[in-house]
């Protein structure tokens, strides 16, 4: 499923905007009690204007310019990991970068190297210069959007989470802006079930590994789906998309952080015969950012550290690991009281992409 790739501008008034919208929804991060105090999930430094997701193309042949993507991961005190994609950004068929880069900023540009070129990085575009010297591309800064951001619940769903209240979580706790915090259980226990929720990573670049960004969905508290940002980096099994220690996805869809993000989970549960023992295993089928990460995967046991397998139902769960991951617009079709129905939602395109 293709996603649309929309060029972005990025003028200096963009970090205005941005600093406005941050006093005006004041989402806060994570905190133990109602007194602690609760950093800014969207503070973001010097080095953020410059990591992103570019898209071009680089002509060593004249005749033949090919397409290119860079992913490009900001880590710290000025310095920055890059993959290179050829033929465009990450999918299915091409998930893998082929050439890893290292960077350090210097005022308002970077410099990458580690590749057979050197990439000159501006926050709205990138400039590619061969071993003389001499420009063979350009790439122009895109920010993806998931098809099913927004989607809107079918008339059989049960709404979760709207924005308005926490009565269908325990420990649902609440930004002063609407967004749910992470730490949630879901009240409602279900069997067979397809999951909506949209998350958003807060920017961490001193974060390392498992301490950036880190958060997940524990399925009947067994079967995690792992929430990081693995933004740039390989799909493992314990990153952005991954079902915990077991499975990494077919391709690593994880956005920037600080951009609104999808899961879209259809779970199936484990059978059981009177005598307590599983007569089949559970399986898993999860969209990423509207990608198809896990195809009707079977889990033949919990995954990672979620709590063991057994007959009776156990409540998801949006897991808290110290980290501020906000999330939103949830909502389920529970298979077993539902009609059939088209899963996932994709929202109607807007005007401009009608165009």
């Amino acid at each position: 499923m293709s996603i649309p790739q929309r060029p972005s501008d990025f003028h200096p008034a963009f970090w205005s905007l941005a600093l406005v919208a941050t006093i005006l929804f004041s989402c806060t991060a994570y905190a133990e009690g109602p007194e602690a105090p609760q950093p800014d999930i969207y503070r973001v430094d010097d080095d953020f204007a410059l990591q992103g997701e570019f898209v071009g193309s680089i002509v060593t042949n004249p005749a033949r310019p090919r397409p290119l993507a860079l992913q490009i991961r900001a880590v710290g005190g000025g310095n920055y990991e890059a993959a290179q994609y050829p033929g465009g950004l990450p999918t299915v068929r091409n998930p893998k970068a082929s050439v890893r880069m290292i960077g350090k900023r210097y005022e308002d540009f970077l410099v990458l190297s580690g590749g057979p070129m050197a990439v000159l990085v501006h926050p709205d575009h990138c400039l590619l210069v061969d071993r003389k010297g001499e420009r063979v591309g350009r790439l122009d800064r895109v920010e993806r959007e998931s098809p099913t951001l927004g989607a809107q619940p079918p008339k059989h769903a049960i709404v979760l989470f709207d924005g308005t209240g926490t009565d269908q979580f325990v420990n649902g706790r609440l930004t002063e802006g609407g967004l749910l915090m992470e730490g949630a259980d879901f009240k409602p226990m279900f069997q067979d079930f397809n999951l909506h929720l949209e998350f958003m990573l807060p920017y961490m670049p001193e974060g390392r590994d498992q301490g950036r960004a880190n958060s997940g969905v524990y399925l009947q508290s067994s079967y995690e789906v792992q929430v990081l940002d693995s933004f740039a980096l390989e799909p493992v099994n314990n990153g952005s998309g991954g079902l915990y220690r077991f499975r990494p996805p077919d391709v690593n869809m994880c956005f920037p952080p600080l951009v609104w993000q999808t899961y879209d989970i259809m779970f199936t549960a484990p059978r059981w015969a009177s005598d307590g023992t599983k007569v089949k295993n559970a399986r898993i089928t999860v969209w990423h950012n509207g990608v198809k990460i896990h195809d009707n995967v079977e889990l033949p046991n919990k995954t990672g550290v979620g709590q063991p397998e057994a007959p009776t139902l156990l409540p998801t769960r949006l897991q808290n690991h110290g980290n501020p991951v906000r999330f939103r617009n949830i909502w389920l079709i529970d298979r077993g009281d539902a009609p059939p129905t088209r899963f996932p939602v994709i929202r109607p395109p807007a005007e401009d992409e009608k165009k």
